[in-house]
């Protein structure tokens, strides 16, 4: 059956104002069409929506039995599941909020946002989740029932308040069929005013925020990303993200329903690349570390083949950089490159292409935070359709949007269909309208007030500005960004991601404001630097170890003083060269608050715990002792002591860029 349009403002034609309406008309009209697949002890299972319909009526109804309210709120926590995204559409569909949140969260966070969600629910999706939440069971007192969908290891757990969501579906069954009609009335009492969901943000700088959605918040914005990048129901994807973040929830489940396509959950997180290889999605979101990751493998590979693979593969490389991107975006190219590059497709390219899963992608987008331009450039090589995108959760995810005619590596596109985005000329912020402008911050009405202005205008906290093209590129947190003593600009994301460019730096934290000159603290890669350290004849116990290695911080050095001399040939940003670094002793983890959970640098916590040797960089000192507190993966605890090695990096005389 043939779909009709979203209107331009994204209101859909055929009333459809929740998401579980979509669902609903998916079980009429698409109805033996794949809506899930899950694999499971090495097995693809798949539902169509027909299927998927069913059981989320049988949800909906358990949940009702259990006396699940019109308003209540319902916690999930575990990793990408066809009964979590089931969950999220019958909870939607009772008129209830779904409240996803991190599953690596420990405890304690995972405390906070059900406390202040005021949750009755929670849907755990196996027994570690279980066991977190019954640590802070006693300290929750709104929260009644538990539910859980994976058995195994349950059978000795006896609390009356959990629940195997087997057994609620059954139930589920039997209150559906004493009540006919009740899943379709149900659904058809909800509106798009009514809130679809509360995604708690990443919390850089605080407590996280629970961000609440409307159904006309989500529904609108999909409706106008689906037709911007002409998503149909034939499409594929793999939901590996978590389903806290808004990303993910936006994708696999809304744009999912709305479009009806096939959703794909791997068999666990080890598993993703393998998996993605056997799905070949057409469809793929991920954040700039995991195509950092991905072409850090690829080159890790190359480094260990043979010496005329490797040849060949830098050579076609080349082409693929010279000409590849043109090629992809329909611009002219002489014939005798065209013949390399596809000489190139047949030999490095396509298998490659193969090796990742990408073989079938037509549509990839990357977001959360600016991707080094060069791993941008050599997917989009590579002829692999990589776009970005520039949003937030207040927004329903996306502001802009890159045209596949119009894709540039330095900026994030022009504002997306339907909404409007402008720069504060004072403090050079990003302030925007959609129809995606989050409700509210949930019981944070002074937050909101500080967010959102009295006309619709929402702050986002990064600084930008338009090129004389109309893209728009994001600088830095306009909180984070700030001026060395001699009053040139510092921002320090930008630096970073330079920085994370290479295969062997995994995290970069960059210090500069207020101060003379920049410095940074750099985590290695273990795998990429291990590797290179045994191609190398060098030996090491540790990550420790090898950070400390004089060979590492060699190595490290060459790949700041290769983004110095880039940062020279900017001479807005020249100013910004690192002039000294230390490899830190351990990885930053979002488990010891160094990081949130999406992976970005919480940086008052870093200036709180490793303030004696930032003033070390800044110091004449060749060396830093530390004794840190360290926690085993078993949980024991030890203590580190060593003697961190400060070194210095060569700067560059800015140049001008010739035209």
């Amino acid at each position: 059956m043939s779909e009709m349009s979203a209107a331009p403002d994204g209101i859909d034609p055929l009333g459809r104002d929740t998401v579980p309406k979509f669902l609903v008309y998916n079980a009429r009209h698409r109805r033996d069409r794949p809506a899930m697949r899950e694999k499971d002890l090495g097995i693809w299972q798949s539902w169509t929506w027909g299927e998927v319909a069913v059981k989320v009526a049988d949800l909906a109804g358990g949940l009702a039995a259990l006396g699940f309210r019109r308003g209540d709120k319902l916690a999930l926590i575990g990793d990408n599941r066809p009964e979590l995204y089931w969950a999220m559409a019958a909870v939607q569909a009772l008129g209830g909020i779904p409240v996803p949140v991190y599953q690596d969260s420990v405890a304690d966070e995972i405390q906070y946002v059900i406390e202040h969600a005021e949750a009755r629910f929670a849907l755990a999706e196996n027994q570690e989740q279980v066991d977190k939440l019954l640590v802070v069971k006693d300290r929750l007192p709104a929260l009644e029932t538990i539910l859980y969908s994976d058995p195994r290891g349950m059978r000795h757990y006896t609390q009356p308040f959990l629940r195997p969501l087997a057994v609620v579906m059954e139930q589920g069954q039997a209150h559906n069929a004493a009540h006919p009609g009740f899943f379709e009335a149900e659904i058809a009492k909800g509106k798009g005013s009514d809130i679809s969901l509360i995604c708690y943000t990443s919390g850089t700088t605080g407590r996280p925020k629970g961000v609440m959605l409307s159904h006309d918040n989500v529904v609108r914005s999909a409706n106008l990303a689906i037709g911007f990048d002409t998503i149909t129901d034939r499409d594929e994807i793999l939901a590996y993200l978590p389903l806290a973040w808004v990303g993910d929830n936006f994708i696999s489940y809304a744009e999912a329903t709305i479009a009806g396509f096939c959703v794909n959950c791997p068999e666990s997180a080890d598993t993703v690349l393998q998996d993605l290889r056997e799905i070949g999605p057409t469809y793929f979101f991920a954040p700039p570390r995991i195509f950092e990751n991905l072409l850090t493998t690829v080159m890790i590979r190359m480094e260990d083949a043979g010496r005329i693979k490797r040849g060949m593969f830098h050579y076609f490389i080349g082409v693929a950089h010279r000409v590849g991107r043109k090629i992809l975006e329909g611009k002219p190219v002489p014939v005798m490159d065209r013949l390399r590059y596809g000489l190139g497709e047949l030999l490095v390219y396509g298998p490659l292409k193969n090796v990742l899963g990408m073989t079938r992608l037509r549509l990839a987008y990357t977001a959360g935070e600016a991707i080094g331009p060069d791993i941008f450039d050599f997917f989009r090589a590579l002829g692999i359709n990589l776009k970005q995108l520039y949003g937030q959760t207040e927004c329903t995810v996306y502001l802009c949007l890159q045209t596949d005619a119009d894709v540039r590596s330095d900026t994030v596109g022009p504002p997306g269909p339907g909404i409007e985005v402008k720069i504060d000329e004072a403090s050079g912020e990003v302030l925007y309208r959609s129809p995606g402008v989050f409700v509210g911050y949930y019981k944070n009405e002074a937050a909101t007030a500080e967010t959102k202005t009295a006309d619709g205008w929402v702050h986002t906290g990064d600084a930008g500005v338009f090129t004389d093209t109309g893209h728009l590129r994001i600088i830095d947190r306009a909180k984070d960004v700030g001026r060395l003593t001699n009053g040139a600009l510092f921002a320090p994301k930008y630096v970073e991601n330079k920085l994370k460019f290479f295969s062997y730096i995994r995290e970069a934290v960059a210090f500069g404001d207020g101060r003379d000159s920049v410095a940074a603290f750099i985590n290695i890669d273990l795998a990429a630097v291990g590797s290179w350290a045994e191609r190398n004849g060098i030996s090491y116990t540790s990550y420790s170890d090898l950070a400390a290695r004089t060979e590492v911080y060699d190595l490290i050095r060459g790949c700041i003083e290769q983004v110095n001399r880039d940062l020279a040939s900017d001479s807005s940003m020249a100013a910004s060269q690192v002039r000294r670094f230390l490899i830190l002793h351990k990885e930053l983890d979002a488990d010891d608050g160094e990081l949130t959970r999406t992976r970005k640098v919480r940086r008052r916590t870093i200036a709180e715990r490793y303030g004696a040797l930032i003033e070390a960089l800044y110091s004449d000192r060749e060396a830093i002792a530390v004794d840190a507190k360290i926690t085993f993966e078993d949980g024991r605890t030890g203590s580190f002591k060593a003697n961190l090695k400060i070194a210095s990096v060569e700067t560059y005389s800015p140049m001008r860029k010739a035209g």
